[in-house]
């Protein structure tokens, strides 16, 4: 049996490091010094007899036992995260921390509403929040950086527990006085291919909007441009195109101040689903499934 074993911060040293590509970088991240943080990985490597990292002047590079290593300490941090989840579960139900990911085509429009209640009915939550495509974020759900995601489905998220927020219908929005705007839904053999703008790749909205159409054309004639919602309504308010948005930003006030219309879209399929997803077999799921609740009610 080996004398020496890794300490918690050594490996997420580690881990750090191989996110970010860069001593500085995952210094700052560690909220350590980058002396510490290069310290602390020799002495790993030391103590190890092995080198997992090779560095230069502009590049840090893994070595393949180095990246197995990498992978392991993952698994070890959520180990060690879960083990303090477990002793946290067993306290006062959505007390302490709770590190959730949370989707840029949610955040803005759910969140302002539901904070400020979380706040006053459940004092002693601490939710800190990270903004993340829905890729990033279950990666960081999977690598132990956050303990519960707040995402839109369908999207694969590997072996993980959920529960149902919300459906969100979704709408075309474009200029308003628009010669073909219909009085009520708008079916997606209406939709012009050439003047579609959607959120560039990574944004799953992207995907559940090509979905809601059904039209395969779509997805290699529209215009992928926007890096957010917002930016997307001026290109529109500005006559450069149409859009679909989620029901939950117009009814955040996104079309405000703007001369922009909005349409629900026919369509069976004209929707995703609003869920909250954490690691299955979690010690906090019943905690999760309370914070689930306080969402709903949101």
């Amino acid at each position: 049996m080996s004398t020496y074993l890794p300490t918690i911060k050594q490996l997420q040293y580690l881990v750090a490091l191989h996110e970010h590509g860069h001593f500085g970088r995952a210094a700052e991240s560690c909220f350590v010094s980058q002396s510490t943080l290069s310290a602390g990985l020799r002495e790993l490597e030391s103590l190890l007899g092995v080198t997992l990292v090779e560095r230069s002047r502009r590049v840090v590079r893994f070595t393949t036992l180095g990246e197995q290593v990498v992978e392991k300490a993952h698994r070890l941090l959520r180990e060690a995260e879960e083990l303090s989840d477990l002793v946290q579960a067993a306290g006062k139900p959505l007390a302490g921390t709770v590190k959730m990911s949370v989707i840029p085509t949610i955040a803005p429009f759910l969140l302002p509403r539901i904070l400020p209640r979380l706040r006053r009915e459940r004092p002693e939550l601490k939710l800190l929040l990270r903004e993340e495509t829905s890729h990033a974020a279950v990666e960081s759900l999977q690598h132990g950086r956050v303990d519960c995601v707040l995402l839109a489905l369908p999207f694969i998220t590997g072996e993980v527990e959920m529960e149902h927020i919300a459906d969100d219908r979704l709408f075309v929005a474009f200029p308003k006085d628009d010669p073909r705007d219909p009085p009520a839904s708008i079916p997606p053999a209406m939709i012009d291919e050439g003047r579609l703008l959607l959120l560039e790749d990574g944004h799953c909205l992207k995907e559940h909007a090509l979905a809601a159409c059904n039209r395969p054309e779509l997805r290699a004639s529209a215009t992928m441009i926007g890096t957010s919602l917002h930016t997307l309504v001026q290109m529109v308010n500005n006559d450069l195109g149409l859009t679909m948005l989620p029901e939950m930003a117009l009814e955040a006030g996104i079309l405000n101040g703007t001369d922009v219309v909005a349409r629900p879209v026919k369509s069976a399929n004209a929707k995703r689903e609003i869920a909250l997803i954490w690691r299955k077999n979690s010690p906090r799921s019943e905690e999760f499934k309370l914070l689930a609740e306080e969402l709903r009610a949101g």
